[in-house]
């Protein structure tokens, strides 16, 4: 009987915290859980941009937040993507390495490569590179803005933001539960004399001790991508953008002038049935509209005359 009751009160604690962990999980991050801010992968995440709640306002909605989510600070992630064109693709992509170290932040990925462009009478190798360096979120704009000083052109700019703060905030009422349970089977397991009983806990406590240290590296895990941003960076040289020429020849141009010709061309033939179902067709309609009803008028008055004159011809031949 005795044994009944301690299995019971086991029971409970586990249901307890497995519900709680039902109604309480956000959904995971997409990608692995770094061990620390420079092995976090480059792609998974920007920086937030974090701002506490003014006094009064609503709590956020998550499901087991609660109160906890009017005191947390709200965390935005951050992610931003820009492709230059330089003339110097090494000095700008060494500019671009020190910058993130000057503004506090790090390197996480540098990849220099070499395309081949045709240039007059042969294909000469021209350097390329990407680059993810992380800034902190404050200094994202200033990052950016840094990047794009001086260069040729800046062929695209991207940002995007990603609001956790409702899956912190259950992650946090999720560990404070996890955190009781183990509580709870830690006095069970003092007061256990039993060895099956001592064992039971014991598993017990390991698999929940697993899911302490699960929501907690999720939770390192939004802290640390919330203190730095993400920015992938595509280097792009001059060299690649040129129009092809070959012995003063530009291939470019004129296929440029070709597909010009043919928007042209299509325009017009557009424009010709636009105009003529919409104008052109109701004034030949209406031109020939009272010729039209002369005709009708015309045949009905011949029919009417042939008529009696056909009736006639008809008995006439009876009579002979």
């Amino acid at each position: 009987m005795k044994r009944l009751v301690f299995v019971t009160m086991i029971a409970a604690l586990l249901l307890a915290a497995c519900a709680s962990q039902s109604a309480m999980t956000p959904a995971p991050p997409e990608m692995e859980m770094p061990a620390a801010a420079p092995m976090m992968d480059s792609r998974s995440v920007g920086a937030p941009v974090v701002n506490e709640y003014a006094a009064g306002q609503d709590a956020l909605p998550s499901s087991g937040g609660g109160a906890q989510a009017a005191a947390v600070e709200r965390l935005v992630i951050q992610n931003a993507d820009v492709a230059i064109v330089v003339t110097d693709v090494d000095a700008r992509t060494k500019a671009i390495e020190a910058l993130a170290k000057t503004l506090g932040g790090y390197v996480v990925s540098s990849n220099r490569y070499q395309t081949q462009v045709y240039s007059g009478d042969r294909y000469v190798d021209v350097p390329q590179a990407t680059l993810t360096i992380r800034v902190p979120s404050e200094k994202l704009d200033q990052a950016l803005d840094a990047i794009k000083k001086d260069v040729v052109e800046v062929q695209s700019e991207s940002r995007s933001g990603q609001d956790v703060t409702a899956d912190y905030v259950d992650l946090q009422s999720r560990l404070k539960n996890l955190e009781a349970t183990e509580a709870q089977l830690n006095k069970i397991l003092e007061n256990a004399t039993d060895t099956q009983d001592v064992l039971d806990v014991f598993n017990q406590l390991t698999a929940i001790r697993e899911q302490i240290e699960l929501v907690k590296g999720q939770m390192k895990y939004y802290e640390e991508s919330a203190a730095l941003s993400a920015i992938n960076i595509n280097v792009i040289a001059e060299a690649t953008v040129q129009p092809l020429e070959i012995a003063g020849w530009k291939p470019a141009g004129v296929a440029r002038d070709a597909i010009q010709g043919l928007i042209n061309f299509l325009q017009g033939f557009v424009d010709f049935f636009i105009r003529f179902f919409l104008r052109d067709l109701w004034i030949i309609l209406l031109v020939l509209l009272p010729f039209y009803m002369l005709f009708l008028i015309g045949r009905a008055f011949f029919r009417r005359i042939r008529k009696p004159k056909a009736a006639k011809s008809t008995q006439v031949e009876e009579t002979k």
